[in-house]
């Protein structure tokens, strides 16, 4: 039997953890170490905006440990990745650019999106995963950094939102207000509860969450019980629990679980984010699965290199927060469904003269899908609006990089290029062309249905030996509109590829 050997690194906000796995077809993902070394960088960054040199130093010493142990192992592949303490330290370059040098281990930064959608994957990994999110289940991870709540509901991603009121910046923000320990929950309380209600008000109003799965740096900690761990709890479980736990200083809560002080000091904060939502929602049940981002990472190299299958389907989940965007900007879902349809139409069509690959298919069906969302905030200059809005909006599963791209396409959709546009691009000089690409299969798109009737929802697109990309439409409606107004966007396109896209109608077929 063939498998992989990787190590799994994590940078985060309170410890740097690395965990070994073997992953094979036949027994899919299994740990076989784990070693996690405390260290609270998210401490310099929320209090100052900075990782202390000497941090940073301490950071290099663990991981070049680290490196010791992965040679020990025969470890030939490895994946690092850092979170919001390094993320949002103004220094970052220096202290990636300082590990790679003293270590050899390239770290990588991941977004607040990715890395939460490492966490579903890692989720999609346990077999409870695919019932429970059947019905209306909230997955909140709760981190050092920051809150993230996703809704699911009949196997969709509704929606997924970050709350900046992670364990760790929490008690940083407020231990120095009150040593008195029912006052210092208070507190707590009246921060988190400003964005609970307004997340309720937003998204949680016609909703039936009946499950939560919890995930984050500590809630694990939440389900150790006498030595073992509580993978279930009901409601009543969960607040029964609590009220004996809030009741005790970090000391008693470290005794009482075998966790340490410190450890103890970020559980509080953790807890009392459930023990509100629990308040706020229908729950009935409490899910701990025990996973961190080590997990997701393993499980995402598992599934790119073919070595497990999973049912769920995450694309989907990505293009399904799009819409549930696209939705609450109040964009026209008819006109979205048909531009959504004939953007992959004719990507598909020229899949040999483009030279992109899926990655990009999938950011130009999400250009289209919210390429008309700035209209509700300004009819005259919707591009700009749309750009703000994506640049603003979290999209669960895309990097900044990515949504960037998006946003760009979006925004120049309607926007002219001009000759200095390389220059003013806001992202990767190499995703230049993407961008330009993109936007003039998009442009095409749009014009196809610039009346808005769906007059191409039945169509078919052809490259022909002449260098045109043949268009046919096999629908009765008049087209004159579109046909007028397509040489524009058409020569914009035959610029870009050398192909001159051209309308056809063939009626009563």
């Amino acid at each position: 039997m063939s498998y992989k050997t990787i190590a799994c690194i994590n940078v985060g906000s309170y410890e740097i953890e690395m965990k070994i796995f073997e992953i094979s077809s036949k027994k899919g993902i299994v740990m076989i170490d784990h070693i996690r070394q405390i260290i609270e960088l998210g401490k310099d960054t929320y209090a100052s905006g900075r990782v202390d040199f000497k941090h940073i130093d301490e950071v290099c010493q663990i991981l070049f440990g680290f490196a010791e142990i992965m040679k020990s192992y025969k470890v030939t592949e490895y994946v690092a990745y850092a979170t919001s303490s390094i993320r949002e330290a103004d220094n970052k370059d220096i202290i990636l650019d300082r590990i790679r040098v003293k270590t050899g281990i390239d770290v990588l930064i991941l977004s607040n999106s990715e890395q939460r959608f490492l966490g579903y994957k890692a989720l999609a990994t346990q077999e409870e995963f695919k019932s429970y999110i059947q019905e209306g289940t909230a997955i909140v991870d709760v981190g050092a950094g920051s809150i993230q709540i996703s809704l699911f509901d009949k196997d969709t991603l509704v929606t997924t939102q970050n709350i900046k009121l992670g364990s760790l910046r929490i008690r940083e923000l407020l231990y120095k207000l009150s040593h008195d320990r029912a006052h210092f929950n208070k507190l707590i309380e009246e921060l988190i509860n400003n964005d609970l209600q307004t997340f309720k008000k937003m998204y949680l109003k016609d909703r039936n969450i009946k499950n939560i799965i919890a995930i984050g740096d500590y809630i694990r900690f939440f389900g150790l019980k006498n030595g073992s761990f509580i993978k279930f709890m009901t409601r009543e479980d969960f607040l029964d629990r609590y009220n004996s736990l809030v009741e005790k200083n970090p000391g008693q809560i470290a005794g009482k679980m075998n966790i340490t002080e410190e450890q103890a000091s970020l559980l509080v904060p953790c807890v009392l984010v459930y023990k509100r939502l629990i308040e706020e929602t229908k729950t009935e049940t409490i899910w701990f699965p025990d996973i961190d981002l080590c997990d997701g990472i393993a499980a995402e190299y598992a599934i790119d290199n073919k070595l497990i299958k999973l049912e769920h389907d995450f694309n989907q989940d990505i293009i399904s927060a799009a819409k549930n965007i696209s939705k609450r900007y109040k964009a026209n879902q008819n006109h979205i469904s048909i531009l959504e349809k004939n953007v992959l139409l004719i990507f598909d069509a020229m899949k040999k003269i483009h030279g992109l690959s899926e990655t990009e298919r999938k950011l130009l069906q999400i250009a289209a899908i919210l390429h008309d969302c700035g209209k509700y905030i300004s009819m005259s200059q919707p591009g700009e609006a749309s750009y703000n809005i994506i640049m603003s909006t979290e999209i669960i599963g895309l990097s900044h990089r990515q949504r960037n791209i998006v946003a760009n396409i979006v925004k120049y959709n309607t926007e002219d290029f001009f000759e200095d546009n390389e220059a003013l691009y806001d992202g990767e000089k190499d995703d230049y062309m993407t961008v330009v690409k993109l936007v003039a299969i998009l442009r095409v798109a749009n014009a196809m249905d610039r009346s808005h009737k769906q007059k191409f929802k039945d169509s078919k697109a052809i490259i022909k030996d002449d260098n045109s990309l043949v268009i046919t439409t096999y629908e009765d409606n008049d087209i004159t509109l579109e046909k007028g107004l397509f040489s524009r966007k058409a020569d914009f396109f035959e610029e870009v590829y050398g192909i001159k896209p051209i309308l056809k109608q063939k009626k009563g077929v």
